[in-house]
């Protein structure tokens, strides 16, 4: 863009988009106290909308300054991948035979440790599930476990100390849990090919570190809420009502879209044939959660739109750090933006010695669940489980205080171990 002023306001709408996600709470409370014009405030409350929505006023911001067609090329620059996947592995991972296959395999498991169901149960949803990401991708494995915790956990009348101790945990498990294969967590997907890492060197690097650190988090989530988890009683068996031959299918989808994460044309085309197949089945289905999916696509891509315009004065603050001190850099910045971004923009410099890479990834997987838009799988979590909230919305504050904990365990993990 060659207008001068043109940087300086894509950052200020960066950072009213950045207020504005820690304000939804607010603006839904006046929607309840005004319900004269609750429509807008219901639409600015919606988490999933407040990037989209800037990204917009930026869009406007740029046909006014630098005119149409810089606007149209930097628009058409950017790449929505992986809002587009986080759409598709959305719709086809939150169907009943997917949940029902994941959901009894996790209640099996549950039966066979020596301790009340409940807790397993719940154990293995922050754990099992977070790790399975780094086969199934991250936007998987999150639907998964927010689907299965709203319809196991959340159900019930439970305190909002556990809903936020439970989301806090999720979020950094996912975050972390997709480091053991070098395609399944953002931020590793952007720099992989880079900088030449594969799966033995995600293993041996990161993997098990993140693996510890994910039991460790749910281990003390668990025993910490054990007397309300206890009350709950124990979980309701799942009937088994979509016949197996269905069940194949649907993991067949799922992992085609998977092996296609990088190749939009091929994915979108196998999701709208999916939902074809959804449509002619219907008996074997509940509603596809096609709404919140598109949501959670219009956030991450205002989360494109706008963090391609953070470059200036994002890349020289990470460049300027030493490697130990980037570290926490990464975790501190990933909670104000995608923590994909950060890795990129490291990718764009030559010359990075082996320990600052390292370094910048592990912060950025850190800090991936301190906020919503802090790591991609975020908005889906904040999509499904946020009816389940006072007010039908997850605090942005009260989410980043129960995010503290289960980040100091990573962040332990990582530069300890």
């Amino acid at each position: 863009m060659n207008h001068p002023l043109l940087p300086w306001i894509a950052a200020a709408i960066f950072a009213m988009s950045v207020l504005h996600t820690f304000s939804t709470k607010y603006f839904e409370h006046l929607a309840h106290i005004n319900p004269r014009h609750a429509g807008i405030w219901h639409l600015l409350g919606e988490v999933e909308v407040v990037f989209g929505l800037w990204a917009m006023v930026l869009a406007i911001a740029m046909f006014t300054l630098a005119g149409k067609v810089h606007t149209l090329e930097y628009l058409d620059s950017r790449n929505f991948t992986e809002p587009l996947f986080v759409f598709a592995i959305m719709v086809v991972a939150g169907t009943r035979p997917i949940l029902q296959a994941c959901g009894g395999l996790v209640q099996q498991i549950a039966r066979l440790a020596p301790l009340p169901t409940a807790m397993v149960n719940y154990f293995l949803l922050l754990s099992v599930v977070p790790l399975l990401g780094s086969l199934i991708t991250e936007p998987a494995a999150m639907t998964l476990a927010a689907l299965m915790l709203r319809d196991s956990v959340f159900s019930a009348r439970v305190s909002e100390r556990l809903k936020y101790a439970t989301l806090g945990v999720l979020f950094v498990n996912i975050s972390i849990g997709g480091t053991l294969t070098p395609f399944a967590a953002p931020p590793v997907l952007m720099v992989a090919s880079t900088w030449q890492w594969d799966l033995s060197f995600m293993l041996q690097t990161f993997g098990w570190k993140a693996a510890i650190a994910v039991l460790v988090n749910a281990v003390l989530v668990t025993l910490f809420m054990r007397r309300e988890l206890l009350s709950l009683g124990e979980p309701a068996v799942a009937r088994l009502t979509v016949p197996p031959i269905m069940v194949a299918i649907h993991l067949v989808f799922l992992l085609a879209i998977v092996l296609f994460a990088h190749h939009p044309v091929v994915f979108m085309g196998l999701l709208l044939f999916f939902i074809g197949f959804a449509s002619a089945y219907a008996v074997n289905q509940d509603r596809l959660i096609l709404r919140e999916a598109l949501l959670v696509a219009f956030f991450l891509a205002g989360l494109v739109v706008l963090g391609g315009q953070q470059s200036w004065w994002l890349q020289p603050l990470l460049m300027g750090l030493s490697a130990d001190a980037v570290f926490y850099g990464a975790t501190a910045l990933t909670a104000i933006t995608d923590n994909a971004a950060l890795t990129y923009l490291a990718s764009l410099v030559p010359g990075l010695s082996d320990e600052f890479k390292v370094a910048i990834v592990a912060g950025a997987v850190t800090g991936g669940g301190l906020t919503v838009i802090a790591n991609a799988p975020n908005p889906a979590g904040v999509a499904i489980l946020k009816g389940k909230f006072d007010e039908g919305v997850v605090s942005a504050g009260k989410l980043l205080l129960a995010a503290i904990p289960p980040t100091i365990v990573a962040a332990m993990a990582f530069r300890l171990l």
